[in-house]
């Protein structure tokens, strides 16, 4: 048997989410609720509109199942709950901010060259944390100090982020 082709592929990129996360937002509904969601509060009668005029034709007793689904893997959670004239409604929201995009094919080439001033920059910050985290409550696991480290990276991203999306 001959190789017909091999290269070396290096690891430029980790994501992190939990089996229930991607399970829960493997549906397109699904992950477009927690896009709604974010930065509002809605009932699952407003999701369902919201979700209509993005395209998902979905009953509401369908939003209701999704809502549970994404509600159980800790995507969203119930921010309110009115009562009026003896019926309840339950508003939800989410802290969890989906980056949907289609990555330009010229991406690797237009940024490379920030892409690498800058990792140098935060690699420095990081290794300085490894020791820290690899003692951080008792734990040992390696992929543990690894998935604090992202945790860390990824929260400072979200303050950044945020900050400048309120500008």
């Amino acid at each position: 048997m001959s190789t017909l082709l091999e290269k070396q592929i290096k690891v430029n990129r980790i994501v992190t989410t939990s089996i229930g996360h991607a399970r829960a937002i493997e549906d397109p509904a699904r992950a477009k609720i927690v896009e709604i969601l974010y930065h509002q509060t809605l009932s699952a009668d407003q999701i369902s509109t919201a979700l209509k005029k993005s395209g998902y034709k979905k009953a509401l007793t369908t939003v209701r199942h999704h809502l549970e689904i994404l509600k159980e893997s800790g995507l969203i959670e119930i921010a309110r709950i009115e009562e009026s004239r003896g019926a309840i409604t339950k508003f939800y929201s989410t802290s969890t901010k989906l980056l949907d995009f289609q990555m330009p094919v010229d991406f690797d080439s237009t940024y490379s060259e920030v892409i690498a001033n800058t990792s140098t920059k935060i690699e420095k910050i990081l290794k300085g944390l490894t020791p820290k985290t690899i003692k951080s409550k008792g734990k040992t696991s390696e992929e543990y100090s690894q998935y604090l480290m992202v945790e860390i990276m990824n929260r400072a991203m979200t303050n950044v982020l945020e900050k400048s999306s309120t500008k």
